[in-house]
């Protein structure tokens, strides 16, 4: 019977046992609804590598088992005297939060009750019995730290102390041995896994932690075993089994213990204490004095915006900048507005950002300064889009082209961004755009013709694709503008 309960303990711990290294071979995929996030893009997953704490153990201890209520009883029963058994357990503990956890338990004991120990002679009396009863027991407790669930945030001593409540079912086995005068004899024998042989108990102990790895426990649990012959007296209808009312024999068992926790963390779980780590940190914060460094880049163009997020790091002197440092243009005509004469009006690069009135001088060859106003003709980067700030532009140019005899090419240009091959497509859209608005506004097409030079054709030649141009130059550079045929 005791070799048939200890092969099911250890049945049940192996795979426990190898289950409670901390493995680090768990896999795990992108494919993730993290139940434990309100929505948080820091939130990860929870596997065994994202663990902070050690969260299982195994304990091992010895004890005293008294007799307590049952028709023998090991407290002063009789002759006035205690009779003092022995016990010992091993467990397997797993903590499922900071105060909650599982505990697979084996106990294994004797106790002892009547009027003398069995070890001794029997007096001559043989209403004076003595009883003795060795059991085996599998039970499954749960355990609370009540110390984490009751502690102060405002403790700031030493978490060395835990008080824990145990409770819990489980299977008993016995034999309980009678010995009077006449001799010592088997009264009753229970086998486990039987539906007698239920039985609970609950208690609680102390436990100190001596370091990361070990605590010392002490407890004192109460076992309700259900069966009127767990004393030894007998039969249920014996003459000592009716000496009292109480059909289940209980008995003490107050027993001192060690843990071993296992795994490579600093703490255990049932160690942790969620409150007191906040106030930890929260007391951290207010005593450091932490220096804030702001610009850690400097600010190389002194245009008041830090270089860490200035995305125009060459800022003339004297021009004012939005919130990213970039100069203002605020008539979008490619000319910033430190140095535009029109600063609301567009213009050309050419006349300081402000507009030219065309003549009626007949044009030969490239269109002269007269016409020069398509150079503010330009475009948001990728895009072959005609602008709003270029509508005025264009409908100048309606009239000047009408009011002449020639014909005109009109040449389409991109910054240096991109691949040739993409800025060349780009630059005959851009072309083709300008014309086609022409046309629709009441130029003839027979005086156009539209051609892209893509990257080849810069208004800033320095802004090649090895050179980092601030962003007014490249914007300059994507442009429409005339040749007269």
């Amino acid at each position: 019977m005791k070799l048939s309960l200890a092969i099911v303990a250890l049945a049940l711990a192996v795979p426990t046992v190898s289950y409670a290294q901390d493995s680090i071979a768990v896999a795990s995929t992108d494919e993730y609804p993290n139940t434990f996030s309100s929505g948080s893009a820091n939130v990860s997953p929870f596997t065994q590598k994202s663990k902070r704490f050690n969260d299982w153990a195994i304990s091992a201890g010895v004890g005293v088992p008294l007799v307590q209520s049952a028709d023998l009883t090991s407290i002063k029963n009789g002759n006035g005297k205690n009779l003092f058994g022995y016990s010992a357990y091993v467990s397997i503990d797993k903590a499922i939060t900071h105060a909650f956890g599982i505990n697979l338990q084996y106990d294994r004991g004797e106790t002892r009750q009547g009027w003398f120990n069995t070890k001794d002679a029997a007096p001559a009396d043989l209403s004076q019995v003595g009883a003795r009863t060795q059991y085996d027991a599998i039970s499954l407790l749960g355990d609370i730290n009540f110390s984490n669930l009751l502690r102060r945030v405002d403790n700031k001593s030493t978490y060395r102390w835990a008080l824990h409540g145990y409770g819990g079912i489980g299977t008993i086995a016995y034999r309980a041995y009678q010995k009077d005068a006449n001799g010592q004899r088997l009264m009753t024998e229970i086998k486990p896994f039987k539906l007698g042989s239920f039985f609970g108990q609950a208690g609680a102990g102390v436990k100190f932690k001596v370091n990361r790895r070990i605590d010392l426990e002490t407890r004192l649990m109460y076992v309700f075993t259900g069966d009127d012959e767990f004393d030894g007296g007998g039969s249920q209808y014996s003459a000592i089994n009716q000496r009292e009312e109480q059909v289940s024999d209980n008995f003490f068992n107050a027993t001192l213990g060690v843990s071993v926790k296992l795994g490579k963390h600093e703490s255990h779980l049932m160690w942790h204490d969620p409150l007191q780590e906040i106030y930890y940190k929260l007391d951290v914060l207010a005593n450091k004095n932490q220096d804030i460094e702001v610009c850690k880049k400097g600010d190389a163009d002194n245009d008041g915006v830090c270089d860490d997020w200035d995305r125009q790091l060459d800022t003339p002197a004297g021009a004012r900048v939005d919130g990213a440092g970039v100069a203002l243009d605020t008539d979008l005509d490619g000319v910033i507005d430190l140095y535009d004469k029109c600063v609301t009006v567009p213009g050309p690069v050419e006349n300081q950002g402000c507009p030219l009135t065309p003549t009626t001088t007949e044009p030969t060859g490239p269109v002269q300064e007269s016409v020069s106003n398509m150079e503010g003709i330009e475009f948001d980067l990728n895009s072959d889009r005609i602008l709003p700030s270029n509508t005025p532009i264009l409908n100048n140019a309606v009239n000047y082209i009408n009011s002449s005899n020639g014909t005109y090419t009109v040449i389409g240009a991109t910054d240096t961004r991109a691949s040739d091959e993409y800025n060349q497509k780009l630059s005959e859209r851009r072309a083709n755009s300008v014309k086609n608005y022409l046309i629709k506004n009441g130029v003839e097409a027979s005086k156009l013709n539209a051609v892209g030079r893509g990257e080849k054709d810069l208004k800033y030649p320095e802004c090649d694709p090895a050179t980092k141009c601030p962003e007014w130059k490249n914007r300059a550079n994507r442009r429409v503008y005339f040749e007269a045929k």
